[in-house]
């Protein structure tokens, strides 16, 4: 089976991509021309985005706030308009005069357009990287970054680092009439989600597919079917999805569990039709994930798959 197309996915952060314009990267005259009318997502140091008197993605002009191509972040072109990313402490108390409030990223997804949730990601995943490298892992230099902001040089020994993307599976896994889920142990009391975890070095998805069913779950995977993708930058990782096919065993939690069980199809409905935002409250049956991300939308994959 082929891949979905992004265009037809309904979780979060994958619609209406900029174009990132890979060859303006380059071209520092071209950014300097594009900044005066480009767009600027703004973030706090939290993560947070500056959002305008209605909620909404605040993102002015570059001629209305300081900074420009070297502070901000070159995020690549909608319709021929430039948009960036920059910290807000960098751009000066005019840029945020008429701000409202912060928005947190999951906020965004679950309330914003498509395409403001879906830059604000992008901007969220490459700002924290410049945070969080500031030195070379070589020599400890200092990076200067360049390339519009999407490569670290370091101005010690020269060497070159590129932003960290962090892969990861998540998987619906099936005995061909139940649903595995498990939950963590700091979860609300009712919700469930489906099995994920990191690829190592060395290792295929197929095979992190196996290995983190069996580490979290006792459960052997007989066979992985990849259908798609989400960016999920909390802080920079990027969910794999799969389906997987797998022996009836009776599942186990490992640690990092606090417990995993199969689920009919009728549970799994029951699921889905509980309002999500109410794993807290008190009531019977499990609830499932928020439809922001991508482990909702494999279960309902499943769910229509198995009939």
């Amino acid at each position: 089976m082929r891949a979905t197309d992004h265009h037809d996915l309904p979780f979060a952060f994958v619609r209406e991509a900029l174009d990132r314009a890979d060859a303006l990267r380059d071209d520092d005259a071209a950014l300097a021309r594009l900044w005066p009318s480009a767009r600027v997502v703004l973030l706090e140091d939290d993560g947070r985005a500056l959002a305008d008197a209605d909620g909404r993605l605040y993102a002015p002009e570059g001629a209305t706030i300081g900074g420009g191509p070297g502070t901000a972040i070159f995020l690549g072109l909608r319709d021929g308009q430039a948009w960036f990313a920059q910290r807000a402490a960098t751009a000066g108390p005019s840029a945020t005069a008429n701000a409202g409030a912060r928005v947190a990223l999951r906020g965004a997804a679950s309330t914003w357009p498509a395409f403001d949730a879906t830059v604000f990601a992008q901007a969220r995943a490459v700002l924290h990287w410049h945070a969080r490298h500031r030195h070379c892992g070589d020599c400890g230099g200092v990076l200067a970054f360049v390339r519009g902001g999407w490569l670290g040089r370091c101005t010690r020994c020269g060497s070159d680092h590129y932003p960290r993307t962090d892969q990861a599976i998540i998987v619906a896994v099936t005995d061909g009439e139940r649903l595995l889920l498990g939950r963590q142990a700091d979860w609300p009391p009712r919700r469930w989600s489906v099995v994920a975890g990191f690829v190592e070095p060395g290792e295929s998805l197929e095979q992190t597919v196996a290995r983190e069913v069996m580490e979290e779950t006792n459960v052997r995977v007989r066979e992985a079917r990849y259908l798609a993708s989400q960016p999920w930058p909390f802080p920079g990782a990027l969910m794999l999805g799969f389906i997987a096919n797998a022996a009836p065993d009776e599942p186990r939690a490992g640690e990092e569990l606090e417990d995993a069980r199969w689920f009919t199809r009728d549970e799994v409905r029951a699921g889905l039709e509980a309002d999500w935002q109410a794993a807290d409250a008190a009531g019977e049956g499990i609830v499932l994930s928020s439809p922001v991300s991508i482990a909702r939308w494999l279960v309902e994959r499943w769910l229509d798959e198995a009939g």
